[in-house]
């Protein structure tokens, strides 16, 4: 995962460190500050504690989704929180899995076909039927992808 600091470096070069700086009434310096490693431990890091560190640690402290829901909100997405997985539970079959993943992805597809088939719409209680099965596919394939990460499919 990359640092924070990082991740405003990107985010300030698409459009530049002084841009940015002037859209949040800041100084240059600061946005470049933010921009460098920060770490209290090592008196040779130039970089300061940056607005994504503060979340993070609001969230830390308080572990209220809803300030990470908020921050997903006004990028006009949501958060999907990591499912929980238990190992003991988990099929460690990578073909299993992968068979999993396709026929949930398969079902919410077949879904969508069915809600368009009679009238080319997708009617209110269509949708609500295709959230459903997207949230069931959102599941499987996070479990997937993590099991995956943490090598449980070796």
């Amino acid at each position: 995962m990359d640092r924070s600091d990082e991740v405003l470096k990107r985010a300030a070069d698409g459009i530049g460190v002084k841009a940015l700086a002037a859209e949040l009434k800041l100084s240059p310096a600061l946005v470049y500050k933010w921009c460098q490693p920060n770490d209290a431990n090592d008196p040779d890091a130039s970089g300061a504690r940056n607005p994504l560190d503060r979340v993070a640690e609001v969230f830390r402290a308080t572990q209220h989704p809803d300030v990470i829901n908020w921050l997903c909100h006004q990028a006009d997405g949501f958060f999907v929180p990591n499912p929980d997985i238990d190992v003991q539970t988990l099929d460690a079959n990578l073909l299993r899995g992968t068979q999993r993943l396709v026929k949930e992805f398969s079902d919410m597809l077949e879904e969508v076909s069915r809600s368009v088939a009679n009238d080319g719409i997708i009617e209110p209680e269509e949708a609500k039927r295709i959230r459903r099965h997207w949230e069931v596919l959102k599941r499987v394939a996070e479990t997937f992808v993590v099991a995956s990460e943490r090598g449980w499919y070796a």
